[in-house]
């Protein structure tokens, strides 16, 4: 899927299996995605009640934030966790079921059982 996000466009693709998730994501230079560098492994991701809240957590426990979605009205935040080299994404819980019925269709109805 291709989307964008403030002046960047991306491209963005989930695997078929999971959990756990793998997500391709490709932006460019100068984006929260930059992969001028080559590919890397950059983030893991958690699904979280209040992205603020714990972004907060995250900042007090010494990963400073470095890119933030909510400004752009999308409710996810990236911090630094320079320990592993990557990132941790904290994504709003209320995106889950749009995610599953995007990129997981048969997941959302099991949930739902």
């Amino acid at each position: 899927m291709s989307d964008r996000l403030g002046e960047w466009d991306y491209r963005i693709v989930f695997t078929a299996s999971g959990p756990p998730f793998v997500e391709l994501i490709q932006g460019p230079p100068g984006s929260p995605w930059d992969a001028s560098k080559g590919a890397r492994f950059d983030h893991i991701g958690f699904w979280t009640s209040d992205v603020r809240q714990g972004s907060r957590r995250l900042e007090e426990e010494g990963m400073p934030v470095d890119f933030s979605g909510c400004p752009y009205g999308r409710p996810f935040a990236y911090h630094r966790m320079d320990s592993i080299g990557a990132r941790i994404e904290l994504v709003d819980v209320s995106r889950q079921a749009g995610f599953l019925g995007a990129w997981h269709p048969e997941r959302l109805s099991r949930r739902c059982l």
